[in-house]
């Protein structure tokens, strides 16, 4: 009888092994959960004793109901239920209270969890912040407020140097920020960065270009480098404060070479009209465009044409973009304005004897008139122009000089250009064009069998987008300028003179050859160097404008 009775109740009868090694784990799981609850709420400076005193009460209370239920696993769901809102609870609350990188069970926090520390710190190995102290910043201390900002501006910055950005803008809404890479001269949107990180990475980033952290209504200039190996770019900080918040702007600095005449983008009878001037004694030649149209670069190709230690070559720019070998760049400061005029430096360059004068940004009649008489007198003049066409720049012109006669005695020619993008010529399709479109763009259809575009997006095996490594998937690599151009003879100058009306110029010009903008964009599009829609994108910005 003995026997049978311990046989009934022998091991296991009423407790199972399993789901009592479940209950301890569970238990003990919860005994760590209540010492963090504690050091966190001291270390934030919350209610200690009271968060702690909920999740102790919690776990005890979500002890005895799973040992009063009878059915196990209903009572560790309860358990679970019980436990795990309480901490959910004050987790909520405790993330309320710190810094974005502080904050737990958040997406980044459970992707950060995943990743050793070693490949946390591996991207940082060949990336070093130099400040405009030129001193290194070590890598900050894991989730702190300088870590944070250190790792935003990596991230951001080794992005945009990979897609090539010249520029990046941070623009402040009541939400967030807008931010836009400016590569290849052109906007792209990027995703909008929150507030509270934007408030850490303006705060590095000013540290780094030696700013006033704590000013964010004045503007403000500072710089610093970036280190990639081997490589090394500078960028240049630019703040300043708005009704919405402190605006942003991060401007890479580069040192390009001066990019010669043969490299500026000109058709090959275009190349020949204006290396004629290297031969020329005097005269005026105008380079006209708009705003950022790279008037300056065709400027510098054309003094670089000359032979500097033949020719004694001279520049007046408000803001030199580069600096000319052996030739003198004079600038025109704001501290200037208070005791002498453009104009009047401009006489003063001129007395100092050059043969070749470079004039940036003629915009008044007495510069224009001190650019004419010098010409006359002997010296070649380069003068650049804000305007939208070669006759808008004529019309300008004449109108500025007052003396037709002499206006079109000195007069060389006249260009007129704008900045394309070039289609990547490792991932740019052919595509047969629509023939409504050749007929809209007066291009042959027998002639252009086939047009380029920006290449689509190209999915490997696995279903992913392929991103081209040349142009970094935005189908453009590099700018081109296409020009119109017109080269003055005795009989344009004699129709200069005598004819009063523009548009009967105009004519003058078009029977002498000169194509417009659009038919100059359009050989390059037929050629597969520009795409169709680039030319009407750049064309339609700005929009040849009929002279009065």
């Amino acid at each position: 009888m003995p026997d049978l009775l311990l046989a009934a109740i022998g091991y296991g009868g009423y407790i199972s092994i399993i789901k009592f090694l479940i209950f301890l784990a569970f238990f003990f799981g919860w005994l760590p959960l209540l010492t963090w609850v504690y050091q966190d709420a001291r270390a934030i400076e919350t209610k200690t004793v009271f968060w702690t005193g909920i999740v102790l009460g919690a776990g005890a209370a979500g002890t005895i109901i799973w040992l009063v239920i009878p059915v196990f696993f209903v009572g560790m769901l309860l358990y679970l239920i019980v436990v795990g809102a309480t901490s959910l609870a004050y987790v909520k609350h405790r993330n309320s209270r710190v810094m974005d990188f502080d904050r737990v069970l958040t997406a980044d926090h459970i992707k950060s969890l995943l990743v050793s520390k070693e490949k946390k710190l591996e991207g940082f190995k060949n990336f070093l912040f130099i400040t405009a102290n030129k001193n290194e910043v070590p890598l900050p201390e894991p989730r702190t407020p300088d870590f944070f900002g250190y790792k935003t501006a990596y991230e951001i910055l080794s992005d945009a140097i990979w897609k090539r950005a010249s520029s990046i803008m941070f623009s402040p809404t009541p939400q967030d920020y807008k931010v836009a890479y400016y590569v290849d001269g052109t906007a792209l949107k990027q995703p909008s960065m929150g507030r509270e990180q934007m408030r850490y990475f303006i705060r590095f980033i000013k540290q780094l270009a030696d700013l006033e952290t704590k000013e964010k209504r004045k503007p403000q200039k500072g710089a610093f480098r970036i280190h990639q190996g081997e490589n090394y770019t500078e960028w240049e900080v630019a703040t300043a404060g708005s009704t919405a918040g402190e605006q942003v702007r991060l401007k890479q600095i580069t040192q390009e070479a001066v990019l010669k005449l043969d490299d500026i983008g000109l058709m090959p009878e275009q190349y020949e009209q204006l290396n004629k001037f290297s031969e020329m004694k005097q005269g005026v030649f105008i380079i006209s465009g708009p705003n950022k149209s790279g008037v300056t670069t065709t400027l510098y190709a054309l003094l670089r044409n000359h032979d500097a230690f033949i020719n004694h070559v001279n520049t007046l720019e408000t803001q030199p973009s580069n600096k000319l070998p052996n030739i003198t760049q004079n600038i025109f400061s704001l501290s200037d304005t208070g005791t002498t005029t453009f104009a009047k430096k401009l006489q003063v360059v001129v007395r100092m004897g050059p043969d070749i004068v470079g004039v940036a940004d003629c915009e008044d009649v007495e510069t224009a008139q001190i650019a004419c008489t010098a010409a006359k007198d002997g010296k070649i003049m380069y003068v650049t122009l804000k305007t939208d066409s070669v006759i808008q720049a004529l019309a300008k012109w004449l109108k500025f000089v007052g003396d037709r006669n002499l206006a079109a005695g000195t007069l060389l020619g006249i260009s007129n250009q704008r900045l394309f993008r070039k289609l990547c010529d490792e991932c740019k399709q052919a595509y047969t064009p629509d023939k409504e479109l050749l007929k809209k763009f007066n291009i042959s259809a027998e002639k252009t069998k086939v047009l380029y575009r920006t290449g689509k997006v190209v999915y490997d095996k696995r279903g992913k987008p392929s991103t081209c490594e040349n142009c970094q998937g935005t189908g453009y690599f590099g700018r081109m300028g296409v020009f119109e151009i017109i080269t003055l003879n005795n009989e344009l100058r004699k129709a200069l003179t005598q004819t009063k009306s523009l548009s009967e110029i105009g004519m003058q010009f078009r029977r002498a050859k000169m194509l417009y903008l659009q038919e100059q964009a359009l050989r390059r599009v037929i050629s597969g160097t520009v795409s169709i829609n680039e030319m009407i994108r750049v064309l339609s910005a700005s929009k040849t404008k009929k002279p009065k």
